[in-house]
């Protein structure tokens, strides 16, 4: 018997809603892959930028010793327009003396100006200006064979520094290698030119690996009083226990003086 018109409808409905359910289920399974896709795209750039910041840090504080921003906040007593980036020729093409006290442990330092002029000129400058009284020393490593104690950030946590920047590097070892003693500039990674007011003491000897910058501006050297510093600071540990983080003992620069 043939199909009346009123099945022939019923059918043709039936066809649509099939149709209509099938284009609403394949637009619902395009967005649930893009939700799927973006979310791996999204998960992907999470870690990406979590490895660079780690990156970044591992070379901004240690990076090797990292250093801050251009432009990051100056010292909590001081506003940033109260320091200005010295000329080099404050170095005087010469070795300088002086004391680092940390701790109210007194550090014996020799400066050399000849071959780091612009480093050193700025460190004369900052320690003149009473810069670096009260500032922390807010990262220790403590890996074998990667041993330093970064410090002189105003805002203790490796972001900070006068208010200015500088560079390029200057006396950096060719073969890598920073002997025990060594006071060096911190810097971000693969920036010659973001050095500002944050140092790292190596108190064991150290090889760090140039980047696409290079080295670190070695300014000179500790002369006295590093095992005592070491006795005092780096025996304890970090905070956390961890091989890079903050010393667990406050670890604070009481003043510089140089001549």
């Amino acid at each position: 018997m043939a199909p009346s018109k009123y099945d022939e409808k019923k059918a043709r409905l039936e066809r649509n809603r099939l149709r209509a359910f099938q284009a609403r289920q394949s637009v619902h399974d395009h967005r649930r892959k893009r939700r799927i896709r973006d979310n791996w795209i999204a998960g992907i750039l999470v870690v990406l930028v979590a490895v660079g910041a780690s990156f970044a840090q591992v070379f901004y504080f240690s990076e090797g010793p990292g250093n801050p921003e251009a432009g990051a906040t100056p010292s909590p007593t001081a506003s940033a327009s109260q320091y200005s980036k010295p000329d080099a020729s404050l170095a005087e093409d010469r070795e300088w003396t002086g004391q680092m006290t940390i701790n109210d442990i007194p550090l014996g330092i020799t400066l050399d100006g000849a071959a780091a002029p612009m480093g050193v000129s700025n460190l004369v400058y900052l320690s003149q200006e009473g810069f670096y009284k009260g500032l922390s020393c807010h990262r220790l490593t403590t890996t074998e064979g990667f041993g330093v104690l970064q410090c002189g950030d105003p805002n203790g946590d490796g972001s900070g520094g006068p208010g200015y920047s500088w560079g390029p590097i200057e006396n950096a070892p060719k073969d890598d290698f920073y002997p025990a003693g060594t006071i060096a500039m911190a810097r971000q990674g693969n920036n010659g030119d973001s050095m500002g007011s944050q140092f790292f003491i190596v108190y064991e000897d150290t090889t760090i690996p140039s980047d696409e910058a290079g080295g670190y501006t070695v300014l000179g050297s500790i002369t006295s009083g590093l095992d005592e510093l070491k006795k005092a600071v780096v025996d304890e540990g970090t905070g956390d226990g961890s091989a890079d983080g903050p010393p667990a003992v406050d670890t604070v620069i009481n003043g510089i003086t140089v001549k």
